[in-house]
């Protein structure tokens, strides 16, 4: 086979590499949603945290440049201070090292049946066989998915295979060896070894080749080292490249990551040299395999934590000298804190999808306050609470104007079935949250119109609004921990309560008729007294139907006038609780 025809195989097998990495890690991020989210909650500014958060989520999720792409997007959101990074930058590069201690195993030789079932090779076919089946047959999201891993795995291990067998030719062509001896200069090694990750945008790849081309016989360790040492250092292009556009503090994240690579290369590769050269060591001109390869890879990453750890406010500091916050950079992000995602997140879906929850609670505790304020001025109106109210209406605005963007891309994203029913849930509930916000305004001006107007109602009206506003907060206050906690049980409380509202609205009307005939208030009150009823009417039905979207997220249905008319006829529970609130808030008991 000639220089062009390996080449072309070799390229073969990394695409066959690439596709598999990708695909086995999309799944292992998918099928980790939930752990993922668990292992990013605990993340602190403690580094020793950090640095074990880090290494988990990049092992697995096979990519230490996806976990940077993650963190620059939590940065660049608001969700992660900056310096809280750093260390888990650390622990994504001792977890990068897992790849290359899985493809070293395709090099072990031995006789022994235990040793042989450990090689990726002889496995493989079967998990390739039981991930079909699983993709083609199962109606399981999970099978599905793991099915995709198996999959991924085996394409992987294949390209690995052909671009170790492509290699071959190269041990005896005089061409390869000329060019090896070149890489005898460590600079041109590390420059090599950077800049074949940077293209390939994948340091498990670069070394995966690494790894193959060590079975030629040809690869020393002073020709290994450095090239190492430059595949982690050209690892952070993708970081490098997914800043772009960020802010500056995102952007810090990615030099922090290119940081502590070139002060590792400073550290690890002059001792290396210095101590082959002056010890008068032989291990230098030895030849490596894949697995010395994997622990080249592990110490180089493992001293580099070691060393920098303790120097992490120094790589904060340095990376803060280096990319500067433009002027009023800082102000903007902080006003858009709030309602902001990373388009970045998209790539890693169930963290985004977990952002996007997070959110929409904020949105949820904002509208519920909104609300409590507003009903607070009706009976005690104060300017600096009604400007707390107009606020917090603009900012829900903001909230359902970017979820709604952001979770219509997120829809379009591959999701987990449980992923994709959180969507659906954010979806049906982020326009009734700002809805809140909307009457809770309408109710300021019913308060500000009372106030200017010094109205007051009769006794008793004002007896039964009162048992109207605090109906109110009961819904509100429940149906935000609804969604708060993804309560299904509580949920239903909500829908009983709402038909208890639309009587008490339903008899304050009938009773102002009365009270307006007898001449006891005035059209102009019955105006404001409709307004005051309508808006309450209102934020009453969006609470049902937040309530209403968590128990039908549940049973993979929104099919709203199906549930409810289900739960108004003839459900015994829905009956009771019904028969509580309306003894609860019966406008004729005593109070």
């Amino acid at each position: 086979m000639g220089i062009l025809g390996i080449v072309l195989k070799l390229c073969a097998g990394l695409v066959f590499f690439l596709f598999g990495m990708s695909t086995m890690s999309s799944g292992l991020e998918k099928m980790a949603g939930s752990k993922l989210e668990l292992v990013l909650k605990k993340m602190t500014d403690k580094p020793i945290i950090g640095v074990i958060m880090g290494l988990i989520i990049t092992a697995v999720i096979q990519s230490s440049s996806a976990t940077t792409v993650i963190l620059v997007g939590l940065v660049n959101s608001g969700l992660m201070s900056f310096q809280s990074t750093i260390s888990v930058l650390f622990g994504a590069n001792i977890g990068t090292t897992v790849t290359a201690w899985l493809l070293s195993l395709a090099g072990l030789e031995s006789s022994s049946l235990i040793v042989q079932l450990f090689k990726p090779q002889n496995f493989a076919p079967v998990l390739a066989v039981i991930g079909t089946a699983f993709m083609m047959v199962s109606k399981s999201d999970k099978k599905k998915t793991l099915g995709a891993i198996f999959v991924g795995f085996t394409v992987l291990i294949y390209g690995m295979d052909i671009m170790s067998e492509s290699v071959e030719g190269f041990a005896e062509n005089p061409a390869f060896g000329d060019l090896l001896l070149k890489f005898n200069n460590p600079i041109l090694g590390v420059l090599m070894g950077a800049l074949v990750t940077a293209v390939i945008q994948s340091s498990s790849a670069s070394v995966g080749i690494l790894q193959a081309l060590s079975l030629t016989g040809t690869i020393t360790y002073n020709m290994a080292v450095p090239i190492v040492i430059g595949q982690n250092i050209g690892t952070c292009a993708t970081g490098l490249i997914s800043s772009i556009g960020a802010g500056a503090k995102a952007k810090r994240v990615a030099t922090s990551q290119l940081l502590i690579n070139v002060f590792g290369m400073i550290i690890v590769l002059p001792v290396y040299l210095l101590g082959v050269k002056f010890l008068n060591l032989s291990i230098g001109t030895e030849t490596v395999n894949p697995v010395s390869i994997a622990v080249i890879h592990s110490i180089f990453n493992i001293v580099t934590v070691i060393v920098l750890m303790p120097f992490t406010k120094f790589i904060a500091k340095l990376s803060e000298k280096l990319v500067r916050e433009k002027k009023g950079e800082e102000n903007a992000e902080t006003d858009r804190r709030a309602v902001y995602l990373d388009e970045r997140l998209l790539n890693s879906p169930s963290i985004a999808v977990m952002e996007c929850d997070n959110y929409t609670v904020k949105m949820a505790l904002l509208a519920k306050e909104t609300v409590l304020q507003s009903l607070k001025l009706i009976n005690n109106y104060d300017k600096d609470v009604a400007k707390v109210v107009f606020d917090n209406e603009n900012v829900l605005d903001l909230y359902e104007d970017n979820l709604g963007t952001y979770l219509v891309k997120m829809s379009e994203q591959s999701l987990s079935n449980a992923d994709a029913r959180t969507v659906a849930r954010m979806l049906h509930t982020i326009g009734d949250f700002e809805r809140l916000g909307d009457h809770a305004k309408g109710l300021e001006k019913v308060a500000a119109e009372i106030n200017e107007k010094k109205i007051e109602f009769s006794p008793n009206a004002q007896k039964e609004i009162q048992v109207l506003l605090e109906a109110i907060t009961e819904i509100v206050i429940t149906t935000t921990l609804v969604y708060e906690k993804n309560d299904y049980e509580l949920a239903s409380k909500v829908e009983p309560l709402e038909q208890v509202i639309d009587r008490i609205t339903a008899e304050i009307k009938s009773h102002h008729i009365v009270r307006l005939q007898r001449g006891d208030c005035t059209i102009e009150m019955g105006f404001i007294l409709s307004d005051l009823l309508t808006n309450c009417k209102r934020i009453s039905d969006h609470c049902s139907n937040i309530a209403v979207a968590i128990i039908e997220a549940r049973n993979d249905s929104f099919d709203t006038h199906y549930y409810l008319n289900s739960v108004k006829y003839g459900d015994e529970d829905f009956s009771k609780i019904f028969e509580d609130y309306n003894r609860k808030y019966d406008l004729h008991a005593d109070r």
